[in-house]
């Protein structure tokens, strides 16, 4: 019978030993549905839980997306705060939610002590967001949505040269719809609809939509539309 975790062989960047870590065979990959800011849940195993990789040695923690280089300052910052407390522990085989949500915030403060890239730790944040949106925890979500939030407005800022913008500004107005910053959100999908530079036809089409459904979100709470508001 095959199972649902086949494992692949990792070098850890930071103290460059060999450990083994799972991933979810595509076949076994099942949504169910996807949500509005593109957090996908699963019918059975969930790959969100083996996105991050743990050295089992040294408990540095990275995804396929952190940078491999250190300067000397981030080496010993990584040092000081995580090898020197790290006990071996294994993360390469089937995690629990639990073990799942260590690896991901794991990650996030190795991520900072590293200065890792906005667009990376904004990821980080958002994936842990979700993480208690499917264990229905709606503080802690709605506070690490809010981070992850701050996050991506940050990068829009300092790293939009590379990235795909459209996609960035909906995910921030839908963000800030879930947060209830309505006239905020309403201004960002209107960038996407209205901004001719624009061509990601999906993106527009996803931003129109939830405009109108920040609206409706609007009427229901009483909450007046700003000036800014329009969709052509």
């Amino acid at each position: 019978m095959v199972e649902p975790l086949f494992q692949i062989k990792v070098d850890c960047a930071y103290c460059e030993n060999s450990f083994q870590t799972s991933r979810v065979r595509p076949s076994f990959k099942k949504a169910t549905k996807t949500d509005t800011d593109f957090c996908i849940h699963y019918k059975e195993t969930n790959p969100d839980y083996y996105v991050v990789r743990v050295c089992p040695f040294c408990g540095y923690a990275s995804t396929e997306n952190s940078s491999t280089r250190f300067t000397a300052e981030q080496r010993q910052a990584l040092e000081e705060r995580i090898v020197h407390n790290w006990s071996y522990k294994d993360y390469g085989t089937e995690r629990s939610w639990e073990d799942a949500m260590y690896t991901y915030k794991l990650a996030l403060v190795c991520a900072q002590l590293r200065n890792e890239k906005g667009r990376v730790i904004a990821g980080l944040l958002h994936h842990i967001a979700w993480l208690y949106r499917y264990k229905n925890d709606e503080p802690q979500e709605k506070r690490f949505l809010q981070f992850a939030l701050d996050a991506y407005t940050s990068v829009l800022e300092t790293e939009s040269d590379e990235l795909n913008n459209a996609r960035l500004m909906y995910l921030i107005g839908e963000l800030n719809r879930r947060m209830k910053h309505y006239n905020d959100a309403v201004k960002w999908f209107g960038r996407v609809i209205n901004d001719k530079k624009i061509m990601d036809a999906g993106m527009i089409r996803a931003s129109r939509e939830q405009w109108i459904v920040t609206r409706e979100d609007m009427l229901a709470d009483k909450v007046e539309l700003a000036e800014l508001g329009s969709m052509e």
